[in-house]
């Protein structure tokens, strides 16, 4: 791997940071790291006390090559520990360093931030492809969108970028406002309002509505809020960014729309998108299946138009964009006949994208993989209405012409039940109880798509199969 560029000098590290420093290091700091996993050399680690406490991991972050560590005030340094920085509390330093981050910035450079119910990554990644046409590009590996995501992103952009996309996200309300204020976009997308996490939210989906909008209240002077046009939640986002003095660009199918899709021709392996952009039409393709993923790429269209950039050059990339794992990944699996088709959509699950999931497996041709067959997995915070969200999806089944449903937990049991009894697989309490009956369920030409929500611990199901069969 290249030598990675010092991102921080030592002295403006301490700075931003607040804290008191206890020794130098003997190498550049090039990075930051909450894992000492994937630490790497010249990296600096924060001790954050989320899951675990990360000061018992700070010797092992030295010996991994740890430029300096981030701790408590109190911390007691085990022997042979590299340089501190002595702070009130790490993650409150990460949040500092991250404000110092964003400030400096070249004043051309610009900041998109990107939240919403469902697709926030991947327009995230849309974003980047598009934005690395016209300069160099900083966005999140992984979907770092939390209290501490958001900042470690921060914290680790180089000072020269001309574009950094962070993405945002939330399971209740007042988690964005701090967030947008560390990364002070100029650009602010959300992509949708769903039923996601709704069960946090004592006015339902409204409350989730206000919570997206509280994006804006981050914004830049003479911001620009790129909405979506065809939710029912449209003005309520609207009057929030009105409210925060933001330009508002919108996006969909409706004709209101500031960019409308006039044609949206889905394939199996992407999709092919005519918009119109004041009265001008723009052709291009993604390399992603699914309308819900279409949509979401106008509002990559808008943004993009928002920083005048020339739109036929810089949409180019999405013809190459591919889903990431868990996100509707495609995996050919090889058999003695005929390959059986994967699309692991593992990471995580709501209403709206578990039915667009069932809808993409139902574009898959039968002339390549006659039989279609879904493994799902509960969908969680979804408050009082989560039975009628679950018992939902079995038109959505029935559209797709799903062949077998497998599926696992107490509230996708209901759904199972509903099921016409040639569709029904297995169901089974919990996801490692589910495995062998998927496994032994699959045969060659089949098509099979994977998802439920991150806590129904779909992931290990997809490694069952991939593990049976070698991957191409």
């Amino acid at each position: 791997m290249a030598d990675r560029a010092p991102l921080w000098s030592w002295d403006a590290f301490v700075a931003a940071a607040e804290g008191t420093a206890e020794g130098t290091p003997s190498s550049e700091i090039t990075g930051f790291s909450i894992d000492t996993r994937s630490l790497a050399p010249g990296e600096v680690f924060v001790a954050l006390t989320d899951q675990r406490d990360g000061h018992e991991f700070v010797g092992a972050a030295f010996a991994a090559g740890a430029a300096t560590a981030l701790v408590r005030h109190d911390f007691e340094a085990p022997p042979g520990a590299g340089p501190l920085i002595r702070v009130d509390d790490p993650l409150r330093a990460l949040g500092r360093i991250a404000v110092a981050a964003r400030a400096r910035l070249r004043p051309e450079a610009r900041v998109v931030a990107v939240t919403g119910s469902a697709g926030k990554t991947g327009t995230k990644e849309m974003l980047r492809a598009c934005l690395a046409t016209a300069g160099k590009v900083h966005a999140p590996e992984k979907s770092f969108n939390n209290h501490w995501g958001v900042p470690l992103t921060l914290a680790r952009m180089p000072a020269d970028v001309d574009f950094a996309v962070i993405e945002i996200g939330m399971n209740h309300a007042g988690e964005i406002t701090p967030l947008t204020r560390m990364a002070r976009p100029h650009i602010a997308v959300i992509t949708n309002v769903l039923p996601v996490h709704v069960g946090n939210f004592a006015d339902g989906e409204a409350g989730v509505a206000k919570a997206k909008a509280e994006i804006f209240e981050g914004l830049e002077p003479g911001g620009v809020a790129v909405l979506p046009r065809d939710s029912r939640h449209f003005a309520t986002l609207a009057a929030a960014a009105q409210a925060c003095g933001a330009r508002i660009v919108s996006f969909g199918t409706t004709t209101d729309a500031t960019i409308v899709a006039r044609d949206i021709a889905l394939g199996d392996t992407g999709s092919d998108i005519v918009a119109e952009i004041a009265g001008h039409a723009l052709r291009y393709r993604i390399g992603t299946v699914g309308a819900h993923i279409a949509v979401n790429s106008l509002a990559v269209v808008a943004t993009l138009d928002a920083l005048h950039l020339p739109l036929g050059p810089s949409t180019a990339p999405l013809a190459g964009i591919t889903p990431p794992v868990g996100r509707g990944a495609r995996m050919l699996l090889k058999t003695a006949d005929h390959a059986i088709l994967l699309i692991d959509e593992g990471y995580n699950a709501n209403p709206a994208s578990m039915h667009a999931a069932i809808a993409v497996l139902g574009a898959v041709s039968r002339e390549n993989y006659p039989r279609r067959i879904a493994v799902l997995g509960d969908m969680l915070e979804l408050g009082v209405g989560s039975q009628a969200y679950h018992l939902g999806l079995a038109d959505a089944i029935d559209a797709a012409s799903v062949d077998v449903v497998l599926c696992c937990g107490p509230h996708m049991r209901k759904l199972f039940e509903t099921l016409a009894p040639e569709k029904r697989g297995t169901w089974a309490p919990d996801s490692a109880a589910l495995i062998p009956h998927v496994v032994d369920t699959l045969r060659p030409g089949d098509v099979v798509m994977v998802k439920g929500s991150l806590g129904s611990r779909m992931a290990p199901i997809v490694a069952a199969i991939k593990a049976k069969y070698s991957s191409s």
